[in-house]
């Protein structure tokens, strides 16, 4: 069993490193090949010499691919290209594997047969949370946590398979097609939505996915990830990103103007709950930013459902 390891990078040397070394300390079980290759998507810094110092230590295991047409779903594309293992895993360039990843990956797909795996997003804080950091918004700084117990992606499922911790058959994925180069963050741009994207496409062909409680990675936090504008920021191209999926792919839901009716309910809500927030002696400043939140999702579906002009 062969298992290609796709890592895109983009000026993040340094986090870089801590990613490779991660994945040179990881358990390699009998009978799992295991090889790396690292996307360079245009970088500016020191990333190809950070690679190039670790090709003795990976062995001839390790590829650097320059991938100068900017944008992470470019990156993975072209790293799914390059490669011809039975397995395709994914990580992204700020986090570290777990020592008992690989292991995971083996049994998984010895044992099921299944044509994806995906597992849980623990933080690494750079500095202490905020006292108003909403825990029902955790995909904002990549914190994803589905429970202590293996569950089958779907309908019954609440999360769904993100990026950086999957691995997919390479059989499953040249069914499905490559990742959608109109979403997803391209440079400084700010979209996202390649990874619903794919999962819903994954699950549109009936393809069998398992979300393993034990296949862990560690999610490097940064301090400018833990401020308000950052989340507002997101939320509102996060919404962008999933109404341009939806020009192609609408939801099976009631519609209105255009835009699921769920999402103006959440939004009222929110809004009413932030009314009561302030009335509020007590007032739970996570719970109050939350609610401000759920606006942000929903301006940010309406101008990707019909204001935004050109994903390129």
């Amino acid at each position: 069993m062969r298992l290609d390891v796709i890592l895109p990078t983009y000026n993040r040397h340094r986090l870089l490193e801590k990613a490779l070394n991660s994945l040179l300390a990881a358990e390699v079980p009998r009978g799992l090949d295991v090889r790396v290759s690292v996307i360079d998507n245009n970088s500016k810094d020191n990333t190809r010499q950070v690679v190039e110092a670790k090709f003795k230590d990976f062995g001839g295991r390790l590829n650097y691919i320059f991938e100068g047409r900017q944008g992470k779903s470019q990156a993975l594309n072209t790293g799914i290209e390059s490669t011809n293992g039975d397995l395709v895993g994914m990580i992204d360039d700020d986090e570290e594997i777990d020592r008992g990843w690989y292991r995971r990956i083996q049994s998984a797909f010895t044992e099921n047969n299944t044509d994806f795996i995906g597992g849980p997003y623990l933080p690494r804080w750079s500095v202490e949370p905020p006292r108003w950091l909403p825990r029902d918004y955790p995909a904002v700084i990549g914190w994803i946590d589905g429970g202590d117990k293996v569950q089958v992606f779907g309908k019954d499922y609440p999360g769904m398979l993100m990026g950086g911790n999957a691995v997919l058959t390479r059989a499953i994925l040249e069914k499905v097609g490559p990742y959608s180069t109109a979403l997803g963050p391209v440079g400084d741009r700010f979209l996202a939505g390649e990874d619903d994207d794919m999962y819903r496409r994954l699950l549109a062909v009936g393809a069998h996915g398992l979300y393993l409680p034990d296949l862990i990675i560690y999610h490097h936090i940064p301090p400018e990830r833990l401020t308000k504008s950052y989340y507002r920021h997101w939320c509102f191209w996060c919404g962008v990103s999933l109404g341009l999926i939806d020009r192609e792919r609408p939801q099976q839901v009631v519609y209105l103007a255009g835009v699921p009716r769920y999402l103006y309910g959440r939004a009222a809500r929110g809004l009413l709950g932030a009314m009561k927030q302030l009335l509020s002696k007590d007032e739970d400043p996570a719970k109050s930013f939350s609610n401000e939140l759920a606006v942000w999702d929903l301006a940010g579906f309406f101008y990707g459902k019909h204001i935004y002009k050109s994903a390129g």
